[in-house]
């Protein structure tokens, strides 16, 4: 399910996306080597803290506790300043259903900059359903590059968009947590979480 962007902004839609625009979150792909400056910001407050978020004018770049080394800047002179303001929006509200324990899969357009393998890892992560645990071998296989498994590794850490690209949901092959960006106990949160409505759920 992707959106490819060029340079030249034009977008082509692959089949699946084309058949159901709903059907779980979405990664933007941006071709060429032009680097795209956030062009809005917001903050917001969870259950795991308050978060911050930005947002170019393709989708959300970028999800993070709000507080850590991560610049604020943008660009709000832009002429698609508000394209971008929508995607947050969109963003805000969709991670709040979430923290309700009201939506399982996100919708909003994710538009983080990185290279094709980091982009492969990223999607093979947001294919990790709700409530289901995985290991860096297990991206590994699934990308089918086996042995690059530090790789990643690598690419996972370099995840921008916290909890809507489920980097929280690789574990070690043991069953223990591995190392988060934000803390092992805010993964923890996170999975415990998934793990209490997804009996809910399981129960109705």
């Amino acid at each position: 399910m992707t959106v490819v962007i060029d340079t030249k902004a034009e977008v082509e839609l692959s089949h699946d996306f084309a058949e159901g625009i709903d059907k779980g979150p979405r990664l933007v792909l941006l071709s060429g080597k032009a680097e795209l400056e956030p062009l809005a910001t917001k903050t917001f407050t969870t259950g795991v803290g308050e978060l911050l978020i930005k947002a170019n004018q393709h989708g959300l770049s970028h999800l993070s506790l709000a507080g850590t080394k991560e610049a604020s800047w943008v660009n709000r002179c832009h002429s698609l300043h508000q394209d971008a303001m929508r995607h947050l929006l969109q963003a805000e509200r969709e991670v709040g259903q979430y923290f309700a324990g009201i939506r399982e899969t996100f919708t909003v357009p994710l538009a983080p900059q990185g290279t094709e393998f980091q982009q492969q890892v990223w999607q093979a992560l947001l294919e990790t359903k709700y409530g289901e645990v995985c290991s860096y071998s297990d991206i590994a296989q699934k990308i089918h590059r086996p042995q690059a498994v530090r790789a990643v590794g690598a690419a996972n850490g370099a995840n921008r968009i916290a909890i809507i690209i489920p980097c929280h949901r690789v574990i070690g092959k043991n069953g223990k947590l591995t190392g988060y960006a934000y803390g092992v106990e805010m993964k923890r949160k996170l999975l415990e979480l998934e793990d209490k409505f997804e009996q809910k759920s399981i129960q109705f």
